[in-house]
């Protein structure tokens, strides 16, 4: 109970074409020999496109099912966003695919106003936080790691009677997945450390790799990052399948020691 295992798939994406994105994603999940949890890129089944009209699905659409199936048999959890379309908006949805076939869902709140996604897409209004086998895991999408509010720890919970010298947190992971383009990836390497480090908790990032249809390249940088900013594993430029094991005993520790999360600002958000 006190260790997950995460594997990060970082791979380049045919654009547009759902078919070949799935058929190429459902062959490297099932050579991963043994994980819980697997995370995909942003838009994964079509690359960062800007046309939902064409290209969006709904939850009882192909790219759902074919997470449901590939969960149930590769017994594990699946996650990645996916272009949706839902009471006639388009979302940006991050899909929480369990192995019995439930599932969760994030819509991304910050919306790429800079490559026009806010002209085509729904801001999301709430987070979600995940629970596996004690763990709590908040999942995010891209952009959304600029702004660091959006994943602070919050304080309103009540200490734990275990350790009533450190308080609750609400998480324990942070998982961003992501179309991050090269030209800024050393702010995709260093927020992703720096969310790290103020949250106290283990940071995944996955992006993808390879250029897409708009000719914008894409090194990957994907990372795993311990609760103190260190990197564990990260990977530039090629394809990469890494499973990595996190280790819960670890992070209680440092958040023992270290106890400045009792000394984060009490705040809300106003959506």
């Amino acid at each position: 109970m006190s260790t997950l295992s995460v594997t990060l798939i970082q791979t380049n994406l045919h654009w547009e074409d759902v078919s070949k994105n799935l058929a190429m994603l459902g062959d490297k999940i099932r050579s991963i020999e043994k994980t819980e949890i697997v995370v995909l890129p942003e838009m994964f089944s079509t690359g960062f496109s800007m046309k939902p009209e064409t290209m969006a699905e709904t939850m009882d659409g192909p790219t759902v099912s074919w997470m449901k199936n590939i969960a149930q048999e590769k017994k594990i959890i699946i996650t990645g966003s996916i272009i949706i379309e839902e009471g006639g908006n388009y979302f940006n949805r991050l899909i929480w695919m369990l192995p019995n076939g439930q599932y969760g869902y994030y819509d991304k709140r910050h919306l790429f106003a800079y490559a026009g996604e806010h002209e085509h897409y729904t801001p999301g209004s709430r987070r979600l936080i995940a629970q596996v086998k004690g763990w709590k895991l908040n999942l995010q999408i891209c952009y959304d790691l600029r702004f660091p509010v959006w994943a602070r720890q919050r304080n309103e919970a009540p200490l734990l009677s275990e350790t009533p010298q450190v308080p609750e947190s609400e998480y324990d992971v942070l998982i961003y997945i992501a179309n991050w383009p090269e030209r800024r990836n050393h702010a995709w390497k260093t927020l992703l450390q720096a969310r790290a480090i103020e949250n106290q908790c283990f940071v995944i990032g996955v992006n993808r790799v390879g250029k897409d249809g708009n000719d914008i390249n894409h090194t990957g940088d994907s990372m795993a990052v311990d609760p103190m900013g260190e990197i564990l594993v990260t990977s530039a430029n090629d394809e990469f399948i890494h499973t990595i094991t996190l280790d819960k005993t670890m992070l209680d520790t440092i958040r023992e020691k270290l106890p400045f999360l009792k000394d984060r600002d009490t705040f809300g958000i106003k959506l």
